[in-house]
C-alpha cells in the first residue's frame, strides 16, 4: 500500500484524527479527546509534540507520539522525550509501520538535539521497543497498594530524575482528562477504584502549595515507580502480579551517544513522570 508518512503537526484537523484513532483502538479508555490531546502535544512548556504519522488516501491510520521532557542527569541537565501514544489502526497492523514511524520519530528527536528517550511500556510492545529500536530496559515498576503514604527521598544515589519547576507543573496539573488533590504535601489523582488514589508525587512546598490543589484525605493508596530510597509511613503490599492489568516496564535509549545508563539504582521515577494519570 502506498502509505504517505509526514511529521506530526499540530493542528484542530490533526488533533480531532488523533483522537479518533486512539479512541478507536484503546477501547477501554476515553481520555483520548482531541481537548486532552491539544493540552499533552501543544501546551506542554517543555515543547510539543515530537512524532511520526501514517496516511492511506488522506486517512490516519498509524501515529507515534513523543513529548519534551527535562531531566537531571548526572549532574547535567538534559531534554529528552517521553513516548507515550504509539497506535496502528487494526486493519492496517503486521505491515511495518510500527517499526517505520518508530525509528522516523526518534530519529527527528535526535535532529532536533533530544538527548534520550524514555517510556513505560505494557508486555505487548516493550519487545518491539528493546528488538526494533534498540532501547534499554532499566526495570519493572513497582507497583504499591496500602494505607499510609510512601515518602521517596532523592539522595546521592539518585543520578537521574526529572525536574518540574512552576511552569511545567501547572501545565502537567492541568490535565484535562484527570482530577488531581494534594494530602499534605502529596499530589493525589483519582483512579478508577473507588477510594483508592494514586499517588502522583511528593512535592516540594513551595510548588506544591502554589498548584492550588483541593485537600483530600484519603488512605488507602496506590503506588507507581522506581525509587531506591523511600520511607514508608503506613502499611504497602507489592501487587500481585496476577492483578495487574500488565506489566509496567521502564525503557530508555540513549540519542546523543554520551549518556551513561540509566540504571535502576541511579533512578528517581514517579507516576507523575508518565502518562497513566
Amino acid at each position: 500500500m502506498g502509505y504517505e508518512i509526514a511529521k506530526s503537526v499540530v493542528s484542530s484537523e490533526n488533533i480531532n484524527a488523533y483522537s479518533r484513532l486512539l479512541s478507536k483502538v484503546f477501547v477501554k479508555t476515553t481520555k483520548f479527546t482531541p481537548e486532552f490531546l491539544h493540552w499533552q502535544y501543544a501546551q506542554n512548556p517543555v515543547g510539543t509534540i515530537v512524532g511520526t504519522d501514517a496516511f492511506l488516501d488522506g486517512e490516519l491510520i498509524a501515529h507515534h507520539a513523543t513529548i519534551p521532557v527535562v531531566y537531571n542527569v548526572f549532574g547535567e541537565v538534559l531534554k529528552g522525550v517521553l513516548a507515550l501514544n504509539n497506535v496502528t489502526h487494526p486493519d492496517h497492523q503486521g505491515k511495518g509501520l510500527f517499526t517505520e514511524l518508530g525509528k522516523a520519530t526518534f530519529e527527528e528527536a535526535r535532529r532536533l538535539k533530544y538527548q534520550f528517550v524514555i517510556t513505560v511500556t505494557n508486555q505487548n510492545s516493550t519487545k518491539g521497543y528493546l528488538n526494533k529500536f534498540g532501547f534499554n530496559q532499566i526495570s519493572q515498576l513497582e507497583v504499591k497498594l496500602g494505607i499510609g503514604t510512601i515518602i521517596p527521598g532523592i539522595s546521592s544515589n539518585h543520578q537521574v530524575y526529572s525536574k518540574w519547576d512552576d511552569e511545567s507543573l501547572s501545565w502537567r496539573l492541568r490535565n484535562p482528562e484527570a482530577k488531581y488533590y494534594r494530602d499534605k504535601l502529596t499530589i493525589l489523582a483519582k483512579t478508577d477504584i473507588p477510594g483508592i488514589f494514586a499517588q502522583m508525587q511528593n512535592c516540594q512546598e513551595t510548588l506544591l502549595y502554589k498548584t492550588g490543589l483541593t485537600s483530600k484525605k484519603s488512605p488507602f493508596k496506590l503506588w507507581i515507580g522506581l525509587v531506591n530510597t523511600k520511607q514508608i509511613n503506613g502499611l504497602f503490599v507489592a501487587m500481585p502480579e496476577k492483578l495487574k492489568p500488565s506489566p509496567l516496564n521502564l525503557l530508555f535509549k540513549d540519542l546523543s551517544g554520551d549518556i551513561p545508563p540509566f540504571l535502576k539504582d541511579n533512578l528517581f521515577f514517579e507516576l507523575i513522570d508518565f502518562d497513566a494519570f
